[in-house]
Formats: C-alpha cells, structure tokens, sequence
C-alpha cells in the first residue's frame, strides 16, 4: 500500500510548528521580559522637576561617557521600596551614577518616598503623563536600565534590583557597559 503524499502533510507541519515553538522557548532567562531597547539609543524625553531636587536632563547626561543606571519607580511601588537600599548601596559603595524617573506619582509622595528612604539619585525627572515610559518601553515599575556611555541601553530588567539581579544581571550588564 502506497502512502499518500496527503497523509504526510499534517504530521510534517505539526513537527514544524512544535520546532519553531521550542526554539521560541530558548530564551536565556524565558521569565525575563524582552526589550526592543537594547541595543539602541536610550530615548530622550523631557521630564518635569521634582520640588527642588536636580533635574534628569537624558539630552544632557546619556551620551557623557559614563556607564549608568536609569531608574524607573513611584512611591506607591511596593516593589520599589525593596530594591532601594540596593540602588543606594549601589551609588554609595560603588559609585555607580543612578538617574530616576519618578512615573506617574503624585510630587509631595515621590519627595516623601526619597526623604523617608534616602535618594540615590544623582538627578531625578517625573514622568507625570507617562510619556517617558513609553519610549523607554517601560512595562511598568521597577524598572533599571544600564546605560553605557555613549547613550545606548546595554540591558534593561523590569523588576526590583535585589541581590540576586545585582550580581546576575545589573554587574555583568555595567562591565559589558564599560568596556
């Protein structure tokens, strides 16, 4: 009995959508999600003042040769509140200059947040539309991004900077930053 070239068909296109799905899956870390940033130039966007603290200029500060963190956060980000002592050990001990973006918060409620706290910005900007967020590819807060010093985004991690992200993510992205 001759098999008919129809009868090879449906197992020939399953066996190739069940291949292009499992290399979908291949991704390093597939809980992680994907950033069409990276790679590119970071946006420039214009942020508001934030009462009298320094403002994040991204014209002024992205592409000055220093290797940088930009932060995104809100003071009704639980998560936020964890990540913090990280992101100061990180300005403090190492000296790695951190840019926030305060997203879509209320002014007095940001100021609270990084007096309560302490602020390890060097200069913040407030998103008060969103804006930013958007170019930036923001899915929402926490959200880091390793800036190198020509103004490209080398990695971006949506979530709050814990230890663990620090020394698998953060660290090795600042040493690819620099070189």
């Amino acid at each position: 009995m001759a098999v008919k070239p129809l009868m090879i068909l449906p197992p020939m296109i399953f066996a190739g959508l069940a291949g292009l799905f499992f290399l979908g899956m291949q991704r390093e870390d597939p809980d992680q999600l994907p950033s069409a940033m990276t790679g590119k130039p970071a946006p420039v966007v214009q942020l508001d003042n934030l009462g009298d603290l320094p403002v994040f200029s991204p014209d002024e500060t992205l592409a000055d040769g220093e290797v940088k963190l930009v932060n995104f956060w809100a003071s009704w980000c639980a998560p936020c509140r964890v990540e913090h002592p990280n992101l100061i050990a990180l300005a403090e001990d190492r000296g790695i200059p951190i840019y926030g973006v305060n997203y879509k918060d209320q002014p007095g409620a940001a100021q609270g947040f990084l007096a309560e706290l302490g602020n390890p910005y060097l200069a913040v900007g407030a998103d008060t539309s969103g804006r930013a967020g958007i170019e930036w590819g923001l899915y929402g807060v926490p959200e880091t991004f390793v800036v190198d010093g020509e103004g490209r985004i080398v990695e971006r991690f949506a979530g709050p900077v814990t230890q663990r992200v620090l020394e698998g993510t953060i660290n090795p992205a600042l040493e690819r930053a620099a070189e």
